[in-house]
């Protein structure tokens, strides 16, 4: 009995303690989950503004023959964004069951716990800058123009609201016409060539603005499952306690009963 007791204590103290570390996660959590939704509305109006002037430049019949409209044959390449960390319930796990469903597609992983299950290089997916966007965006494009790759995509989680998020696969190349209103827009020297000029930038800026989204899923993910373990956590200690008590009851029982029946012996 009295081991009994000493266990059920030791597991009260052992939960109690995950529970205070939970609760120090998930405000580290909710701390950056302001500042990661301004960056990705900020990076979502860049991309949209982005994505309307290359709509205008495709809807012109001198960019029906871009090189980023051909269709090749062949692999494509897969940019899968994950987060640097886990304890954020199936955030990762989810984007990564998406990548796994593609064929014949190579894996270029942002973020550790991508790199990490994809054994490339390390780096970070909340610190991966503009500028690197940028660079990645020059080299992914210029493969595309050598027809390394048949296609270029980007699995990244997409913003629902703060209770769902939700993994997500963009094309970014080749590209696709969309109908858009008539324009007395001008370009010089001509849409054609704005249009090669724009298109390297604008694949950056759906990478930069899917690496903002992610991240901002990231932290509220993880602020979530806190929330949860912290609950899960009270639960537990409660039933915990209650055992205790009731442990502890029947061990003062069971020593008043042997008192009374010592002195009547």
């Amino acid at each position: 009995m009295a081991q009994n007791i000493k266990a059920l204590r030791n597991r009260i103290k052992s939960v109690k303690s995950t529970m205070h570390l939970t609760k120090a996660m998930g405000l580290v959590a909710s701390s950056k989950v302001r500042r990661a939704q301004i960056a990705r509305t900020k990076s979502l109006e860049y991309r949209e503004s982005l994505g309307s002037i290359i709509d205008l430049l495709l809807s012109s019949s001198d960019t029906k023959k871009s090189k980023y409209l051909s269709k090749a044959q062949g692999k494509q390449l897969l940019i899968v964004i994950a987060g640097d960390r886990g304890l954020a319930g199936g955030y990762n796990a989810n984007i990564f069951k998406l990548a796994k469903e593609q064929e014949n597609a190579e894996i270029y992983p942002i973020g550790k716990k991508a790199c990490e299950k994809f054994a490339k290089p390390v780096n970070s997916s909340e610190r991966f800058s503009y500028a690197e966007c940028d660079a990645l965006a020059k080299e992914i494009c210029a493969d595309f123009v050598s027809e390394k790759y048949a296609s270029v995509s980007v699995v990244y989680t997409e913003y629902k609201n703060m209770i769902s998020q939700e993994p997500k696969i963009v094309q970014l190349l080749p590209l696709e016409s969309k109908e858009v209103k008539a324009t007395s827009a001008v370009f010089e020297p001509s849409k054609e060539v704005m249009l090669e000029k724009a298109v390297p930038t604008y694949v950056a800026g759906i990478l930069y603005s899917a690496l903002k989204e992610s991240f901002a899923c990231e932290v509220i993910a993880r602020r979530n499952a806190m929330d949860n373990a912290g609950k899960n956590a009270g639960a537990m200690i409660d039933d915990l306690q209650l055992k205790y008590n009731r442990a502890r009851q029947g061990a003062i029982t069971q020593e008043i009963t042997e008192i009374v029946a010592g002195s009547g012996s």
